[in-house]
């Protein structure tokens, strides 16, 4: 039996109180605070992880571990995994949480695809993951890219399995569709944050379309996965009740993770959730019925994402 939750915002290691100014970033300066010791993590280092930075430069690939300053870069390159990240490496949206870069992207390079599947080949991934920047200024949101890119990698690499972190498509069911056809092994699209700091964290993403996003993908018969970030100043209620929201919609497998600040023009971090507190949404997760719960405060969408098959 899992005990009830603290409805208020819960009792962790608190930063600074939260700013309820719409889509506005924080503009003042973060607090210099040192990060609790369970967020420490060991600089990239290793044969692995220069052979898998070296492909991915040589073959001019972006990758999310990158852009996204990833603290688990270290232990996945390690690993001689990587998540790449298509369609460019400037994103139209300009979320307050994202390192992404934020502007008018370049044209699409066609061959990007083949590119992709001949990395993951070279690097002998077993589970390859693929995410991209959001497309907005493409007719079809960059669905037809994701579409060649996911089936170039399984002509060269037809024992891979793969897991697609895709964009919204602007709610748009028949891009949807195209992923769906696809049929990679996992669609995952993050819902990111609570409903109540949506508009402040996510900015041009709705709370509800991303919802819609993952329920056309589970009538589709796609196995689901989405993602919270935790201490932008959510309450723990808030957390629960994004959980019930996905699992009301079929997802499967969630993730939990610390948000970190990637720099002073990002929202600040309002407080540090122990490893006790997401051991705790854990249980509460696999308790609403999800298959699998990655929740501790180094977790990312892709962490681990092997298991999810």
């Amino acid at each position: 039996m899992i005990e009830k939750g603290n409805t208020q915002k819960w009792s962790s290691v608190s930063i600074r109180p939260v700013k309820n100014s719409g889509t506005d970033l924080v503009k003042e300066k973060s607090l210099k605070i040192r990060k609790p010791k369970w967020l420490k993590v060991k600089l990239p280092t290793g044969q692995a992880y220069k052979s898998v930075r070296e492909i991915t430069k040589s073959k001019n690939l972006h990758t999310i571990c990158e852009s996204g300053n990833c603290p688990n870069m270290g232990e996945c390159w390690g690993a001689g995994t990587a998540t790449f990240m298509i369609l460019g490496n400037i994103c139209t949206r300009s979320c307050g949480f994202c390192n992404v870069m934020t502007g008018r992207p370049l044209e699409v390079d066609i061959l990007e695809p083949l590119k992709v599947a001949r990395s993951v080949k070279l690097m002998k991934v077993k589970h390859a993951v693929i995410t991209s920047v959001d497309r907005d200024d493409l007719r079809d949101g960059g669905a037809s890219i994701w579409v060649e890119t996911i089936h170039a990698i399984r002509k060269l690499n037809p024992t891979t399995t793969m897991e697609t972190l895709i964009p919204d498509f602007k709610g748009k069911e028949k891009h949807i569709q195209k992923i769906i056809e696809a049929k990679p092994e996992v669609v995952s699209h993050n819902l990111e944050t609570v409903r109540s700091l949506t508009k402040r964290v996510r900015i041009q993403a709705k709370y509800d379309t991303s919802l819609n996003t993952l329920q056309t993908l589970f009538k589709g018969g796609i196995r689901t996965k989405s993602g919270i970030m935790l201490g932008l100043g959510e309450k723990e209620s808030e957390v629960i009740e994004a959980m019930k929201d996905l699992r009301n919609v079929g997802v499967k497998i969630l993730t939990l993770g610390q948000y970190l600040q990637p720099s002073k023009k990002h929202l600040p971090v309002v407080e540090f959730i122990t490893p006790e507190q997401f051991s705790y949404l854990k249980e509460v997760g696999l308790s609403l019925g999800f298959e699998h719960v990655e929740s501790s405060p180094l977790v990312r969408s892709s962490y681990h994402a092997e298991k999810h098959i």
